[in-house]
């Protein structure tokens, strides 16, 4: 199985930089763009936060193929 986010699509939907979600979400702009790339497995914390700031739901962003 292979981590997959549609972080990127909700993000741009909301006209955000990655260093601006990073800022409201409380991690660093890298971190975004590893989550984005699925190269970071987020915290429950930080899924939650983010799929908050882009009015998704974690099921919406983050899943397995």
């Amino acid at each position: 199985m292979e981590f997959t986010t549609r972080m990127r699509e909700y993000r741009q939907r909301k006209k955000l930089s990655q260093a601006e979600l990073a800022e409201r979400v409380g991690c660093r702009r890298e971190t975004i763009g590893k989550l984005e790339n699925g190269k970071y497995n987020p915290s429950l914390k930080l899924a939650l936060d983010v799929a908050k700031e882009l009015d998704a739901t974690v099921y919406d962003l983050f899943f397995f193929d």
